[in-house]
């Protein structure tokens, strides 16, 4: 009879007594063991995270987020390792890790981010590769990735994640873009650091440099690259932003034919005429609305598509459609107007 292999937890923190708890709790019934490494926590995270049953180890901050979790997966002694941060938990899918852990792979996991500024309960969703063999071990400074040869499938295992939210962004933005620019010099133009770093930077607000990087991510990433929709999304949707309305049209026109069957794609270019609906009134009844309309119409007909990386939560239903009788009812108004117009006339 063949050894039942050990799955281990394996996280690295930092002052996150407000989530250690939630965490651990989730994946505890899922796991054989639990390594937490401490990288300087002054508000009792190590003993929370002991009172919840894992091993605690500790480290000083070595300004790197892939020497931690390698030395974090040099500690623990399993033969698969599932990667988590302190403010991510489980919400379904753990008793398929057993089931799953049996083939020479790497794991990527669906990872629900709740995001600010979007409608109530509107998440992004991710896959990530987490859940590890043993002996991988991660590459770059910060938004670190796993290297390995081996294939990666996906699972059925979900989590959520609030570290987006305004409450939780704000150490993250002082701390990542340096260690960003440092892995640049290591690796210039390096599309997917590129990409992370106009991330950083659209999330902390500055469009015009996030715009700015997504272009040149856009161009050195490869068709195949996973995450390359996500950027195109982002894209488009920093270009609205900041008023870029016709180099915007004109990158979903060109990304149409590699995500024909992406909502996010189509909601984000619905939004991007219904602006501009609203700077052209007089094009706007008989051009940009009935095209905005259609472009939501097609994300309806779509539907939703959690297998799409970075995708958004409603962009093929309840967003899409709040949106569609907004247009509609401003194109039955604008009709209305015209028409009273020509009488008075």
């Amino acid at each position: 009879m063949s050894r039942k292999p050990v799955i281990a937890a394996v996280l690295i923190v930092r002052d996150e007594a407000r989530c250690i708890a939630r965490c651990l709790d989730s994946v505890r019934p899922h796991v054989d063991r639990i390594l937490v490494l401490d990288t300087g926590s002054t508000d009792g995270t190590p003993l929370l995270a002991a009172q919840c049953g894992a091993q605690v180890h500790h480290l000083p901050w070595p300004n790197d987020f892939s020497a931690a979790r390698n030395h974090a997966l040099d500690l623990v002694d399993a033969d698969w390792n599932l990667v988590l941060d302190a403010d991510e938990w489980i919400v379904s899918g753990g008793e398929q890790l057993r089931r799953w852990c049996r083939a020479p792979r790497l794991g990527q996991l669906c990872v629900h981010s709740a995001m600010e500024g979007t409608a109530t309960g509107a998440e992004r969703r991710n896959w990530l590769t987490r859940l590890l063999p043993r002996g991988v071990r991660y590459q770059g400074r910060v938004h670190e990735q796993p290297v390995s040869p081996l294939p990666r499938a996906r699972i059925e295992l979900h989590i959520r994640h609030d570290g987006y939210l305004a409450g939780q962004l704000a150490r993250k933005r002082d701390r990542n873009p340096p260690l960003l620019r440092r892995d640049l010099r290591d690796r210039p133009g390096d599309p997917y650091l590129l990409y992370q770093l106009a991330k950083d930077a659209e999330i902390g607000g500055d469009l015009v440099e996030a715009c700015a990087h997504y272009a040149a991510a856009l161009e050195a990433s490869p068709l195949e690259a996973n995450w390359r929709h996500a950027l195109v999304v982002r894209q488009l949707h920093c270009l609205g932003r900041t008023d870029r309305m016709d180099t915007a049209l004109a990158l979903a026109d060109a990304e149409m034919a590699h995500y024909p069957e992406s909502p996010d794609l189509f909601f984000v270019l619905g939004n991007l005429l219904h602006d501009r609906a609203q700077t052209d009134p007089v094009q706007a009844l008989d051009q940009w609305l009935p095209l905005a309309i259609g472009a939501w119409e097609r994300c309806l007909a779509i539907g939703e598509r959690p297998d799409l990386e970075g995708s958004l939560q409603g962009c093929g239903s309840h967003l899409v459609r709040h949106n569609l009788e907004t247009a509609r009812t401003q194109m039955r108004l604008l009709g209305m107007q015209q028409e009273l117009a020509r009488l008075v006339a």
